[in-house]
């Protein structure tokens, strides 16, 4: 056992947000001497083995870090690292195009890098989501037993100064689960940008996607030529206007008349004349004619 590893045995175990969890009572070691787990008592809970990697020796007290932040940083740093090297790639190619063809191996390489990181990714968001649905049940009780010594100080069964140290306690713990929440929503975010950044580098952009396209339509068969100028209405007869001046005809448009079909067309009868003193006597069988028409 290395000697700068003893000195945690026998010292506090606490949180990142200084809440006392237990105190290390001994080590677990590989055959070659390394520590694998770390043994805290925690209480009523009972022994803890805790990996090695989560704890950090600060003085007295040994900080506990969580296995969700571990794992998270952990992804965080090798995407961070596996993108500056695509991009690095991406611009040696640009300036040498002799190095194309060997790039692609490595540009492959990376590629699969980014894929393994995926899979780790969902496992960790996973890991994420189900803290924070602890953190919010340990919020909730947190406040339920505020409200409940609030409620026994109102009803004289314990004194303002019990109520006090509760509530004090209470906020302390409601603090820690605020700044983790906090935390957690941040590595999210993180991972989140890290991943527009990983399509970015990945899939080709929409300027490249419009110039393919556009040399496309002007490589692709030009469409047969479409008769653009439609043919001129037939021109009839002028047709005599009845309008006083020219102007008034010439805003109307000008409507072709209809072919004339041959068929019979019927005459309509004449009107009768009125009866005057003069046809009355050409006439004599109609001069009666008006006299009739105002009787009926």
């Amino acid at each position: 056992m290395p000697h700068d590893d003893i000195d945690i045995i026998g010292k506090n175990v606490k949180d990142m947000y200084g809440t006392f969890m237990g105190k290390v009572i001994g080590t677990i070691t590989d055959i070659d001497g390394s520590i694998q787990t770390v043994g805290v008592d925690c209480g009523s809970q009972g022994l803890q083995q805790i990996q090695f990697d989560q704890l950090v020796s600060q003085g007295d007290v040994v900080i506990f870090i969580p296995k969700w932040r571990l794992d998270s940083q952990r992804l965080i740093r090798e995407k961070q690292l596996t993108l500056r090297r695509l991009k690095a790639l991406i611009d040696i190619v640009s300036d040498n195009d002799d190095m194309k063809e060997d790039a692609e191996i490595i540009h492959e390489k990376y590629k699969s890098k980014l894929v393994s990181l995926d899979e780790t990714e969902s496992q960790i968001k996973t890991k994420l989501e189900g803290r924070l649905s602890e953190l919010d049940e340990q919020l909730k009780s947190a406040k339920m037993l505020v409200f409940d010594a609030k409620l026994q100080h109102k009803s004289d069964e314990i004194s303002a100064a019990t109520f006090e140290t509760v509530k004090t306690c209470a906020n302390q713990l409601i603090e820690h689960i605020t700044h983790e929440t906090a935390e957690i929503s941040n590595v999210q975010k993180r991972i989140l940008d890290l991943n527009v950044e990983a399509q970015n580098a990945t899939v080709p952009s929409q300027q490249v996607l419009q110039d393919s396209a556009v040399s496309y339509l002007d490589n692709s068969e030009q469409p047969p030529n479409v008769q653009a100028i439609l043919p001129e209405a037939p021109i009839n007869e002028p047709i005599t206007s009845t309008f006083d001046s020219p102007s008034e005809a010439e805003a109307l448009p000008t409507v072709p008349e209809a072919p004339v079909q041959a068929e019979a067309v019927t005459p309509f009868p004449e009107p009768p004349q009125q009866v005057t003193a003069e046809n009355s006597k050409d006439k004599p069988d109609d001069n009666d004619w008006l006299a009739r028409m105002e009787a009926q």
